[in-house]
C-alpha cells in the first residue's frame, strides 16, 4: 500500500483544480451557517448543539456530493484503465481516494471552527461537546465517505452514484426513526444502526467505544464493498 499517499494526495489535489469542490464547500457554510445563527440568539445560550444537531442530515447530502466523482468519473473518461497498467492494486487505489475525500471533509470543517471561537467571545462555552462534535463529525465524514466511494464504484454516472451514496447515507442517518414502529428488540437493532444516534454520543463529549466501533465498522463495510465492485469490473 506504499502507494496510497501519493494517490491521496493527488485526488486531494484535484478536488481544487475543478469549481465543484469550492461549491460544495460555499453551500456547506451557508447551510450550516444559516440554521445555526438563525436560531443561536433565539436559544440564548453560548452552545453548538443546534450545528451539530443538524451536521448528519447535512452530511448525508454533501458527502455524496464530495465522493461521486472519484471511481464514476474514472470510468467516464476511461482513465480507470490506465490507472490499472500501474503499479499499484485495489487496496492503494481505494485507500488513497478515501483519505483524499476524508481530508476535504475536513477542510471543509475547518471553516466553521469560527462558529466556536464567535459564541466563546458571547458567552461561557463547554468545550468538551465542542471537541467531541468535530472528532464525530470527522468519524461521520469517514463513514459516509467509505459509503460514497462504494457508491461511486458502482457506476460510471456522477449522479447515478450521488443518489446512491445519499439514499444510503441518508437511510444511516434516520434509520432510528423507523424504531417507534417496530417490536423493542428490533427497535434498539436500528438504533444502534443509525449515524445520527452514534454521532450524538459522541458531540456530548462522550467517547464510548461502541460509537467509536460503529463508525469504524460502517469505514471498514464501504472499502470492502468498494473492492468487490472493483474486483467484478476487473
Amino acid at each position: 500500500m506504499r502507494h496510497a499517499p501519493s494517490i491521496g494526495r493527488k485526488e486531494f489535489n484535484a478536488y481544487f483544480t475543478a469549481p465543484i469542490a469550492y461549491i460544495v464547500i460555499a453551500i456547506f457554510l451557508l447551510v450550516t451557517g444559516w440554521f445555526f445563527f438563525s436560531t443561536f440568539f433565539l436559544i440564548n445560550q453560548a452552545s453548538l448543539r443546534n450545528f451539530f444537531g443538524l451536521l448528519p442530515i447535512i452530511f448525508a447530502f454533501v458527502v455524496p456530493a464530495v465522493t461521486m466523482r472519484l471511481f464514476a468519473e474514472e470510468f467516464h473518461i476511461g482513465s480507470y484503465e490506465t490507472l490499472l497498467t500501474l503499479p499499484v492494486d485495489f487496496s492503494d487505489v481505494i485507500l488513497g481516494k478515501f483519505t483524499a475525500a476524508c481530508a476535504f471533509i475536513a477542510a471543509m470543517l475547518v471553516p466553521t471552527l469560527a462558529y466556536p471561537v464567535m459564541v466563546a467571545a458571547l458567552g461561557p462555552l463547554d468545550w468538551g461537546p465542542v471537541i467531541g462534535g468535530y472528532l464525530g463529525a470527522v468519524l461521520m465524514g469517514a463513514a459516509f465517505a467509505a459509503v460514497g466511494l462504494f457508491a461511486s464504484a458502482l457506476t460510471r454516472n456522477q449522479i447515478v452514484a450521488f443518489i446512491i451514496g445519499l439514499a444510503i447515507c441518508f437511510s444511516l442517518t434516520l434509520v432510528d426513526q423507523m424504531a417507534f414502529f417496530m417490536p423493542q428488540a428490533l427497535a434498539n437493532t436500528l438504533s444502534y444502526l443509525a449515524a445520527d444516534v452514534h454521532f450524538q454520543n459522541v458531540a456530548r463529549g462522550v467517547i464510548d467505544t461502541r460509537d467509536l466501533i460503529y463508525f469504524l465498522s460502517v469505514c471498514f463495510i464501504g472499502l470492502y464493498a468498494t473492492h468487490l465492485a472493483l474486483s467484478a469490473r476487473d
